[in-house]
């Protein structure tokens, strides 16, 4: 559910009460005149013009509800990633020679299906981020096979590579940082024309980015304005935006939403959802919110230090975890309803430069933690690294499931 429109700008601010137009009980007089503020219980106020007789608002007539656009999925892969890894070196001595690798991916395979939504989920510093930016080839120490329609652009040079930048976008966790403060929201959104598209002319130029903008829910308004002008939720538009102009069939979104208020947080995932639906669009859904996983995500892989432990369709993750890290990150969810006590996961994710030996997520994994596991499982958990265990589509790295 979400609230209706947008905050206005500061600039743009009318008499009355400043949230009539997005009220579902809005009068005439909400449009003129300030409410003065009401006493609800003690040290509960309230400033409503529907508490001046104090009366109780009615039932909302209206439902907000968006439900999600109708998508069609294909059976094809649109991205198949092979071998992947990321290890960048640390160089140290006189000479900087290598003494050591940062893991941040590690031999990772990936299959994401045409139309679809795959949400990347693990904790802070498991290598979320590195593995979207691998797949574009944004890092020169990434190795391994992505086939992208079936063209493996690790094996493309530079030149080549620009050619089919276009069909592969990517929108960044923070609006502020991604978006360049000297620029107007016009020079922003179009710059990619000016690398892909040299010889368009300003007038059908300027079509363009006034169509994405109108798509992505912003005025035309706004073309001659700067990011520092625009709330983090507009800004995150601008940034969806400037991904959409090129008509891309691939989009890395990095916790898009994790620098957004609740309600913005909505409001974005919904344009998200009707985007895919318009136009076919095959996301990476990187995330640490597992509520916007089960909200967005076809399908979900587990990551944890620079592996993924566990994969599946989204119901079948959330209904039937295998993994003791999947479990302990569903344990990890509030809820508010029943205000279930929290199963916090012990400890914090090991470094990338020196994973434990054996199963990375060992020394922290609830199973082991309990002194009457079997001494041979806790062998193996201590000193072999699981192998892949496959039911249907889904996959499980855990000695505990064999």
């Amino acid at each position: 559910n979400t609230i209706p429109g947008m905050v206005p700008a500061s600039t743009e601010y009318g008499k009355g009460c400043l949230f009539a137009d997005r009220c579902h009980h809005v009068m005439d007089l909400c449009h003129s005149k300030d409410s003065p503020q009401h006493l609800i219980n003690p040290g509960h106020l309230t400033a409503c013009h529907l508490y001046d007789q104090n009366k109780v608002p009615v039932e909302e007539t209206k439902n907000n509800r968006i439900l999600s656009p109708d998508r069609k999925l294909g059976e094809d892969s649109i991205l198949s990633v092979k071998a992947l890894r990321t290890w960048f070196p640390v160089r140290k001595g006189v000479f900087l020679q290598i003494a050591n690798y940062v893991k941040a991916v590690d031999n990772v395979d990936m299959e994401i299906q045409r139309g679809s939504t795959l949400a990347l989920v693990g904790e802070s510093g498991c290598g979320k981020t590195t593995f979207g930016e691998s797949i574009l080839k944004l890092t020169r120490e990434t190795e391994g096979h992505v086939f992208l329609d079936g063209q493996d652009i690790m094996q493309l040079n530079n030149k080549e590579l620009k050619k089919i930048k276009n069909r592969m976008q990517i929108v960044f966790q923070d609006p502020m940082g991604s978006l360049s403060p000297r620029m107007t929201v016009e020079n922003i959104v179009g710059e990619g024309l000016e690398e892909h598209y040299k010889d368009i002319k300003e007038g059908a130029r300027r079509k363009k980015i006034e169509r994405v903008l109108k798509e992505v829910g912003l005025p035309i308004s706004t073309l001659d304005r700067y990011p520092h002008e625009f709330s983090g939720g507009q800004r995150q538009r601008i940034a969806i935006a400037r991904a959409l102009i090129l008509e891309p069939s691939f989009l890395v979104l990095d916790e898009p939403t994790s620098a957004l208020d609740v309600s913005v947080q909505a409001q974005v995932l919904n344009l998200f959802k009707e985007l895919q639906a318009k136009r076919n669009l095959t996301y990476l859904f990187i995330t640490h919110n597992l509520s916007v996983v089960r909200y967005m995500a076809d399908n979900v892989a587990i990551m944890y230090l620079g592996k993924i432990v566990e994969s599946g369709s989204t119901a079948e993750i959330f209904q039937n975890p295998k993994h003791p890290y999947t479990k302990s990150l569903l344990d990890s969810i509030p809820d508010i309803e029943t205000r279930k006590p929290l199963n916090l996961i012990k400890g914090d994710v090991p470094s990338p430069l020196n994973p434990p030996i054996g199963c990375h997520f060992h020394p922290r994994c609830p199973i082991l933690l309990n002194e009457k596991e079997n001494s041979i499982l806790k062998h193996k958990c201590k000193t072999e690294y699981p192998e892949p265990v496959y039911s249907e589509k889904s996959f499980v790295r855990c000695h505990a499931n064999k």
